[in-house]
């Protein structure tokens, strides 16, 4: 933690699916989030992933979260396994209930690890009509294509379009309109370098 914050992270999402999420228990994921709020002690903003199967499961998670200090909660549309998916009328009502329940910003996690395809015209749908969507981590393929177009469709109520796919497609991403990025650990000094000089309208130089 110390160490991502020492390289110029502008923010920290923990317990995420390149972290730890699929193997915790519940006590474990209370103790890191605890843990980890605490010692981060408003140095950076947190955003905690938590995705589950179960509505309920989620929102008590994510209240949890909310409890504890996290500015936002990150969370995958309801899957479980390699076959169990739910269609968009329940992914509807499985953010919208965890909305109503929550006074911070979820961000949804679009990811092929989920396995369900979250079309561009009902993400924007969800972030007009749920309160408390508004920021998209967009780790699909054709990334960008997805971003422009989720940008253009649903317009100011895409408050943070971002690039997810371990900064390999930033350029694009950010050419697209995104506003962040969500990466792994590895390399924060040299993508927070990249962001920097590309907000700033240095292109050119975010491109070297």
């Amino acid at each position: 933690v110390d160490f991502m914050i020492d390289a110029g992270s502008n923010g920290l999402c923990i317990l995420a699916n390149f972290s730890e999420q699929f193997i915790l228990s519940d006590a474990e994921r209370e103790t890191l989030t605890k843990t980890i709020l605490a010692h981060v002690n408003g140095r950076v903003p947190v955003i905690v992933t938590t995705t589950h199967f179960s509505t309920q499961v989620t929102i008590d998670r994510s209240l949890q979260a909310q409890q504890l200090g996290a500015i936002m909660v990150m969370v995958m549309p309801p899957y479980h396994g390699a076959t169990f998916r739910v269609p968009e009328a329940q992914i509807y009502e499985y953010f919208a209930r965890l909305s109503d329940a929550l006074n911070i910003p979820i961000m949804i996690q679009d990811a092929p690890a989920s396995g369900t395809v979250l079309s561009v015209p009902f993400l924007a749908r969800m972030a007009t009509e749920i309160k408390q969507i508004s920021y998209f981590k967009i780790e699909t393929p054709g990334a960008a294509s997805k971003l422009r177009e989720l940008i253009r469709v649903g317009g100011a109520a895409i408050e943070g379009p971002w690039d997810g796919e371990e900064a390999i497609t930033l350029m694009p991403d950010l050419d697209a309109g995104a506003t962040g990025a969500m990466t792994g650990g590895a390399f924060p000094d040299g993508i927070r370098k990249i962001v920097d000089a590309y907000t700033a309208g240095r292109r050119e130089e975010a491109a070297a």
